[in-house]
């Protein structure tokens, strides 16, 4: 898993309540097990017309926001199934931090496990992050996770909290095998110990 230290970019701003994660990744992407190739399916329902070409109108569409690596969305974002492909798709198509005034749980939680930074802010944060993202190329977003603060393109701040387990394993790129390995030595050497015994 990519360490998450800084990240500096255009913010693609999502005015939307309740995305679920049918709506992130919708169900007929759900065939594969792999984590890749699932960024060209993320959104597509509002992403592409019914003939296949893609919508203009929609933010992951317009010119300013293709590279974004940050989204900013409405309340209660990843609810729904508890699909792991949506952080999935996410990471696929760029985007490691989602910025939100509240996640649904499970979805939280695999962003965690897949390298996402999910920041929960007031909503008079959201709306200031907002109006930043709506600005387009001209207006980059600094998401420092040491500092646990983001910085808008005026020299706005808005502080954040997260858990220091997560944030830990975040700056530090560890995911739950990542962990186990940090153990690898301990592992090992009780693993002979109980050779050991065996053939005692």
């Amino acid at each position: 898993m990519d360490k998450f230290t800084v990240l500096e970019s255009v913010a693609a701003p999502l005015r939307i309540v309740n995305v679920d994660t049918d709506m992130i990744i919708p169900k007929q992407y759900l065939k594969t097990i792999k984590r890749t190739g699932l960024g060209k399916g993320l959104f597509s329902e509002m992403r592409y017309r019914e003939d296949g070409s893609e919508n203009p109108d929609f933010v992951l569409n317009k010119p300013a926001y293709r590279n974004a690596k940050i989204l900013i969305a409405g309340d209660n974002f990843g609810c729904g199934s508890s699909r792991e492909h949506a952080p999935w798709a996410l990471l696929d198509f760029g985007i490691r931090c989602v910025i939100s005034t509240s996640f649904a749980d499970i979805f939280y939680n695999n962003c965690f496990q897949n390298g996402i930074l999910p920041i929960t802010v007031s909503p008079e944060d959201l709306e200031k992050l907002f109006d930043d993202a709506e600005r387009g190329a001209n207006a980059t977003i600094t998401v420092d996770l040491e500092n646990q603060e983001i910085r808008g393109p005026d020299g706005g701040t808005v502080r954040f909290d997260i858990d220091p387990f997560r944030k830990h394993c975040l700056l530090n790129g560890l995911d739950g095998i990542g962990l186990t390995m940090e153990k690898a030595a301990s592992i090992d050497t009780y693993e002979k110990k109980l050779s050991q015994r065996a053939w005692a």
